[in-house]
């Protein structure tokens, strides 16, 4: 059987297979999907797990139509709230989709200007930066780049960034990761994310630039993540006693109490 994943229940597997040709339009949006029959036969099961797959994407709005009308696909672009933004991981996971990495570069080098200005570093003082490809279900979302602390970078040379949350990683060597900031704005491709993201130099790109502090106030890890805008959203919630903090110019700032206590 092909899936894009080999491990899990079946019906899950199926469902993560038929959400990965929707989002990489092997099923494009607007098209009548194959029926259960066809499903059953190129997957080699039963009706049972299709149907669960089948349902489930209906109620994900991957798939519309009823009544006695086959199933047409359709494109869901992922909400991420911000109570979960500090971990693409967890942010995955939290929404039923299988998180992946492709780690590009970590590498010990001067930090630039702007990220030393950040991190409160000197200018010319060494940290460490790392470069991944984020995935959702094997399909490329965002290019993640940061630049962390030394002392806190240091970290990511004994762990394998392939291998799930570096943030879960840090906290288990002892970095008290504790809130973050974010900054919201649009950018273009430069020829680094095209290549990785598969898309034209040029297009305009969801960026999330974040910094990182501990407990005690000290920013550790200062990050530009670029994601494709077919593959997340950002929303914001607001409570009646709760605040929203804006500021107008090139860029906006806004946070919520519910990120403060990340």
């Amino acid at each position: 059987m092909k899936t894009s994943s080999e491990e899990g229940p079946l019906h899950q597997r199926l469902g993560a297979e038929f959400r990965r040709r929707i989002e990489v339009g092997e099923w494009p949006e607007g098209a009548t999907v194959p029926s259960e029959a066809q499903l059953c036969e190129e997957f080699g099961t039963s009706r049972g797990p299709v149907r669960q797959a089948l349902a489930q994407l209906r109620a994900d709005g991957h798939l519309v139509g009823g009544r006695g009308k086959p199933p047409v696909a359709r494109r869901v672009t992922p909400s991420q709230p911000f109570a979960s933004l500090m971990s693409f991981t967890q942010w995955a996971e939290s929404i039923g989709r299988t998180p992946g990495q492709h780690t590009v570069e970590v590498a010990r080098r001067r930090a630039s200007p702007e990220a030393a200005a950040r991190l409160g570093l000197d200018e010319g003082a060494p940290g460490v930066d790392l470069v991944r490809l984020r995935h959702l279900d094997g399909v490329p979302a965002m290019v993640e780049r940061s630049t962390f602390a030394l002392d806190v970078g240091l970290h990511l040379f004994t762990v394998d960034p392939d291998e799930g949350s570096v943030y879960d990683a840090l906290t288990s060597c002892g970095v008290d990761l504790h809130r973050a900031r974010h900054t919201i704005d649009a950018v273009a491709a430069d020829p680094q994310d095209a290549e990785l993201l598969g898309v034209d130099p040029g297009q305009p790109l969801l960026r999330v630039r974040r910094l990182a502090y501990t407990g005690d106030g000290r920013p550790v890890e200062y990050a530009d993540d670029r994601y494709l805008p077919s593959m997340a959203t950002f929303t914001i919630e607001n409570t009646m006693d709760g605040r929203t903090v804006a500021a107008r110019g090139g860029t906006a700032d806004t946070r919520t109490p519910r990120e403060e206590q990340q």
